[in-house]
Parts: C-alpha cells; structure tokens; sequence
C-alpha cells in the first residue's frame, strides 16, 4: 500500500513491545509519517510556484513593454505576448532557446549582462519586421535568489519608434527656426533704415521725390 502511494497507512504499536518487531513498527510508522509531511510540503510548495507563475504570466500579459525572462546562460524561458508581437516572432521562436541566436541584434546587450550582472544594461538597438525597422529601448537586469547569486535576467524592451521620428521631427524644426531667425535678423535693420531715409530726407529731395518714395517702399516692402 505503501509502495501505490498511501502513506497514511500505520501499524498497530504495543506499548509494551520493545522487541525487535516493536522498534520496526515504530520505525515504520515514523518513516510514513515523516514521508507524508514532507509530500504534504512539496505539493503545498508546487502549488504556490503554480500560482506564483499564473500571476505572473497574468502581470506579464498586462503590459505593453516586451518582457522576457532568461536563464543564466541567456536561454530564454518566459516571454509575455507583447515581447513576441515587438519582435515580430512565433513563441515556439523563442521558447528554450538562446535569445541572440533567434534576435542577433541582443547580442551585445546580453553578452554585457552576463558578463558583468551587477549594472542595469540599457541599449538601443533595430529590429527588422513585417511592417519595417523597428527602434526598440532595451533594458536588462539580473534576478537573484535569496542568497544574491544570479539565477536568470529579465530583459524589458520598448518601441520608441514612433518618439524618435517625433524628436527628429521637433529637432528639425528648432533647426529651421534658427535659420529663420539668422535670414530674418539682418533684414529688420535694412527696413528700418529705409523707413528712416524716407522720413528724414522726403522733404528734402526736390528732384524726383515720387522715385524716392517708390525706391524707399520697394526696400521695405522686400524685407518684410
């Protein structure tokens, strides 16, 4: 019975019995016992894992930052929807196998982690996908265990895609207001000059003062 799984089965001690059978009794039920307490532990503790990694994938599936879970070798061993849908990739892709070997463009990112797990490793790196380059921010941190050695790296990544093409864009247009700024800077004292010359010496052309009045106008009126 004991060898089907039933570790609650017990023999019947006599209190008086301290022959070799009563010390095997004892012995016997001392060893089902202690078998059926620790079961009892290893299930409660397979079942908290299970709910630790069910709330987890729940967490995962929340975001909308790529999230992958590596082993300490780099292989990759839980990644959330968001991470396939950013890379472009099948899970079957990236499950049990080495993140750099499906995503070359990681190499130098986790090679870094690895090689030194104490410093948070942040990195910019391209994507090629079906909808073309994709400019993807990448963080990487080690996780450790309750003694503080290094178990695994989570590796979160962003699309700051469409937020580059926006700095470009602002940074080109804080380029094209400089240029406005210098072209329009010498201009204002030219027209201000011209409205000068018209008002100080109007009254004193007597030769064709239409033509002066036209000449001065046609400067200002340029330079606006």
């Amino acid at each position: 019975m004991v060898r089907s799984g039933n570790l609650d089965v017990r023999l019947e001690e006599s209190a008086q019995s301290d022959d070799e059978i009563g010390m095997l009794t004892r012995a016997f039920n001392r060893m089902t016992r202690q078998l059926d307490e620790q079961r009892g532990e290893l299930t409660e503790a397979n079942r908290q894992l299970e709910d630790r990694r069910r709330f987890t994938e729940a967490v995962l599936a929340g975001v909308s930052a790529g999230v992958i879970g590596l082993d300490r070798s780099g292989r990759v061993s839980l990644p959330n929807r968001p991470a396939t849908a950013l890379l472009d990739v099948g899970l079957e892709q990236l499950m049990g196998r080495h993140l750099v070997e499906t995503i070359p463009e990681f190499t130098s990112a986790v090679e870094q982690a690895i090689t030194d797990p104490s410093r948070l490793v942040e990195d910019e790196i391209g994507i090629e996908t079906a909808e073309g380059l994709r400019t993807l921010r990448v963080r990487i941190a080690a996780e450790r265990d309750a003694q503080q050695d290094v178990i695994g790296f989570v590796v979160t990544f962003d699309d700051v895609t469409e937020l580059q093409s926006a700095q470009r864009t602002a940074a080109w247009a804080d380029v094209a207001r400089r240029i406005a700024h210098e072209i329009k800077n010498p201009l204002t004292p030219i027209q201000l000059s011209a409205e000068r010359l018209k008002r100080k010496y109007l009254n004193e052309v007597t030769t064709d003062p239409e033509i002066f009045v036209q000449c001065t106008d046609t400067i200002a009126v340029s330079y606006t």
